[in-house]
């Protein structure tokens, strides 16, 4: 057993100890058990640069077990990551520090995404090993030709998720993909065999994987284990199998210790097992030096790619890809539309009308990438001349993800943090519901990834109520950092579409309907008025002062516009308020939103969806016309009259108020 590398694994197992002690909580278990699967990785194979950790084609590693996090801290810190000192290594789980309990994209230099949920993590890493083909389809290898590792455990494996993001991977032949296994048959309540019977390399294998099964304690199997995964044209399995809390003495292999809080004795008793005489919170030389020499292992390769692309005629575009910036004039098309858009006067589905928007944009823009969980007629996703990804080249722009709505929403979570991609895709948004946990994990990293959420009401008609969302533009609206688009016609998509374009640190949702609205843009605006989040659609006919507010969305706005002529028919004052995106709202200045609110007497909302948070734009004495409880199957003329979502309602609802 070679002394240098037991003695670097050592001390991530040492300092592990020592963080999760001084906090008095966290999961000291997974680093220990990992350490030595983890130094084989950074210090032979990993492409890294602790002194750049954001070059563009290092090599990404993800911990999908996030729980373990000291682990990627110890080797942020062992290999001279400078934000993540000591201090920082002390202050874990602490308010303020840099080292949270699980790792967070943006708020820690080398964390490529925030884990924490499991299974997630392996879910975008595939996502990620996805852009890096596709980028390098563009780029060419020269530039682009990096792997992501990924180390996951028996809970990561168990999650749902990971069935999608594993027949992903095995479909499009990921070879630059490798997951590390910590296959140490521990879960919280135990051993994983009492919920467990599966065998996880029998399970990737059938997902077209290559597969094997080292001793992850033993350096020299593990770094020829790795060898061979570089070697293979498909993604691998790499099954590690590991003591949990290996090195603590007699608490080493405790089926409990996945998150116990050694105590100053065990403590003790596990750095005399280690061999380790040394204070908390210190790392001598014999270990440090080592791993310092690690981080700085890949800055000749990094220079060299550094020279490479200073060479190249692509720098330019490559730089601006992986940036994020849009390339030049990359609106003036999709402009021309909305000025068509203004003058014609085009009825459709909002769905149909994002897909003429997307007609513009994608030829455009070259780094957007899409995608459907097969629905790609449907959500009207897909623009002529893509190109399908896949193999052997994967330069085309179209992913088709299959039924995975959870799978395909991580993996654009990981492409966007890759780089070089702006994903988008499609499903029904009664199954936002799926992808959920993977939109609220891009809101909390701040990735750039649209949602295009069709067939977005009781609209969808006679499907029935399982596939009628009536709650869910409401739930995601909950999700902070989230915009939620639901345009009313073709000017507003494609005006939402550039706004979920220039929202470079947040995801958008795009809901959208199926069924035909008229439109109700026609007058030359001469700005976006959706960037406002509401505006004010139509006022009060002249000889008379506004007395009641309509505010609505989407495919709600032309049934807003029709209440409002039924009561200007009769005298009675009304103005009308398109909302397509509240978060914008909420971020315009307090004197714009009480103007567009208004002083009228009675203000109603009316939304095809249930009525929680109208009372922003109504207050608490106005008047909602929507639905209440699920919806039914029969055409969607029909559900709109036998639930009461009409003009004739509308101005009902105002008059009563009167």
């Amino acid at each position: 057993m070679p002394a240098p590398l037991q003695t670097m694994a050592n001390a991530i197992r040492a300092l592990s100890m020592d963080a999760v002690h001084k906090a008095k909580s966290g999961h000291q278990g997974m680093p220990m058990g990992m350490a030595d699967v983890a130094t084989v990785l950074f210090t032979k194979f990993l492409k890294y640069d602790a002194a750049r950790p954001d070059w563009a084609d290092r090599d990404r590693f993800v911990l999908s077990a996030g729980h373990g996090s000291m682990l990627l801290y110890s080797l942020l810190h062992l290999t001279g990551v400078k934000a993540v000192t000591m201090e920082q290594i002390r202050n874990f789980r602490q308010l303020g520090s840099n080292t949270p309990g699980h790792p967070e994209y943006g708020h820690t230099p080398g964390v490529e995404t925030t884990t924490g949920p499991l299974g997630q993590g392996l879910a975008t890493a595939v996502g990620m090993a996805m852009a890096e083909r596709h980028v390098a389809a563009r780029f060419g290898d020269a530039l682009v030709d990096h792997r992501t590792w990924v180390v996951a455990g028996d809970g990561c494996l168990m999650e749902g998720v990971s069935h999608e993001a594993i027949s992903l991977a095995g479909r499009f032949k990921l070879a630059k993909l490798t997951v590390l296994f910590d296959d140490n048959n521990t879960t919280i309540d135990g051993e994983a065999t009492i919920a467990e019977t599966g065998d996880q390399l029998a399970r990737f294998k059938a997902a077209g994987w290559a597969v094997k099964a080292v001793d992850g304690h033993d350096f020299a199997k593990i770094a020829a284990a790795m060898r061979w995964a570089t070697r293979q044209d498909r993604p691998t399995l790499i099954a590690c199998k590991t003591r949990i809390s290996k090195g603590a003495g007699p608490k080493e292999g405790d089926p409990h210790s996945h998150g116990y809080t050694l105590f100053d004795p065990e403590i003790a008793a596990a750095r005399a097992a280690m061999g380790w005489g040394h204070e908390p919170f210190t790392v001598p030389d014999e270990a440090l030096k080592p791993w310092r020499a690690a981080g700085r292992r890949g800055a000749k390769v990094r220079k060299a790619w550094e020279a490479k692309l200073a060479a190249s005629n692509r720098r330019d575009e490559f730089e601006r890809a992986m940036a994020g910036d849009l390339p030049a004039g990359a609106y003036e098309a999709i402009d021309a539309h909305i000025a068509r858009a203004e003058a014609e006067k085009p009825a459709a589905a909002t769905r149909q009308h994002s897909g003429a928007a997307l007609a513009e944009l994608v030829p455009a823009i070259p780094e957007m990438v899409g995608g459907s969980a097969d629905l790609t007629g449907s959500n009207n996703t897909i623009v002529k001349g893509m190109g399908t990804f896949d193999l052997p080249d994967y330069a085309g722009r179209y992913v088709h993800y299959g039924v995975r709505e959870f799978g395909m929403a991580a993996a654009m979570n990981g492409m966007a943090l890759h780089g070089g991609v702006i994903p988008y895709s499609g499903t029904f948004l009664v199954f936002s519901d799926y992808s959920r946990p993977a939109i609220r994990l891009g809101a909390l990293m701040g990735a750039r990834v649209i949602h295009v959420m069709t067939h977005d009401s009781i609209g969808v008609g006679e499907d029935g109520p399982t596939h009628q969302p009536v709650e869910h533009v409401a739930s995601l609206r909950a999700i902070p950092n989230l915009n939620v688009f639901r345009p009313a016609d073709a000017v507003e998509a494609a005006e939402c579409w550039k706004l979920a374009l220039e929202a470079r640190t947040m995801p958008s949702i795009m809901a959208l309907s199926r069924q035909k609205v008229p439109a109700v843009r026609g007058a030359v605006a001469g700005e976006n008025l959706s960037a406002r989040g509401a505006y004010q659609l139509a006022g009060a006919g002249a000889g008379h002062p506004a007395q009641v507010t309509i505010f609505a969305s989407g495919s709600e706005v032309s049934v807003a516009m029709a209440a409002r002529d039924l009561l200007e028919a009769e005298g009675i004052g009304a103005r009308v308020v398109s909302t397509p995106c509240w978060e914008l709202f909420d971020a315009q200045p307090a004197d714009y939103q009480a103007q567009v609110i208004g002083e009228t007497d009675v203000r109603v909302a009316v939304e095809a969806g249930i009525g929680m948070g109208w009372e922003k734009f109504i207050g608490e004495g106005g008047a909602f016309v929507g639905m209440t409880g699920f919806g039914a199957s029969a055409p969607a003329e029909v559900l709109y009259k036998h639930f009461g979502i009409t003009a004739e309602a509308v101005a009902a609802a105002a008059k009563a108020k009167l």
